[in-house]
């Protein structure tokens, strides 16, 4: 009788033991707290917005990845760094697109530059931080910054030229996905 009783008990635990497998399992699967975006595009208002989403969620916990490819890219160029040995097109990539946040412009009524001056002025006086501030802010919050190699590559941009960014990460788009794959929210600036 007592062998009896025991079944009903070792059923339950065999059932108990399923149930927390398969939680753990789903708990594998729940994406991270995470944000994860790509930066495509290299114009102020939309770097800055990127910045501003990146460290807000940095601030509320989150671990936050940012991609930054094709038109983003000069956004991480140092102004005062050069180098040298670049083919033609490099060198015409480099003269022509902005070197680093300080020369980016506004994606509208960018009136031959009088409008991101205008912007740049009325942030200033409604202490809203520069995109320089906000990516110091970002690194101070441990925001992760890759670089895509491919759109590097093809602008003729080299490493020795980019910003000094704690573990900035020159990487493809197999690494980004890899990071966005298990974020809970992904962005396309």
């Amino acid at each position: 009788m007592q062998q009896a009783a025991q079944q009903p008990i070792e059923d339950l635990r065999e059932q108990f033991d399923e149930l927390k497998a398969q939680l753990e399992s789903l708990k594998n699967q729940a994406p991270a707290n995470k944000i994860s975006m790509v930066v495509f595009s290299g114009e102020l208002d939309k770097v800055l917005a990127a910045f501003v989403i990146a460290t807000g969620a940095a601030a509320m916990g989150m671990e936050v990845v940012m991609f930054f490819t094709f038109w983003g890219t000069p956004v991480l160029r140092d102004k005062n760094k050069s180098v040298g040995g670049k083919d033609m097109m490099g060198k015409m990539f480099g003269t022509m697109l902005p070197k680093g946040t300080g020369a980016v412009k506004l994606s509208k009524m960018n009136m031959g530059g009088m409008g991101t001056a205008m912007m740049k002025s009325l942030m200033k006086k409604k202490n809203v931080a520069s995109v320089e501030q906000m990516m110091e802010l970002a690194a101070d919050l441990g925001v992760q910054i890759f670089i895509c190699e491919m759109s590097m590559d093809l602008m003729g941009f080299k490493r020795e030229e980019m910003i000094a960014y704690p573990d900035l990460t020159y990487c493809g788009v197999a690494k980004f996905m890899e990071e966005a794959a298990n974020s809970r929210v992904q962005l396309f600036i």
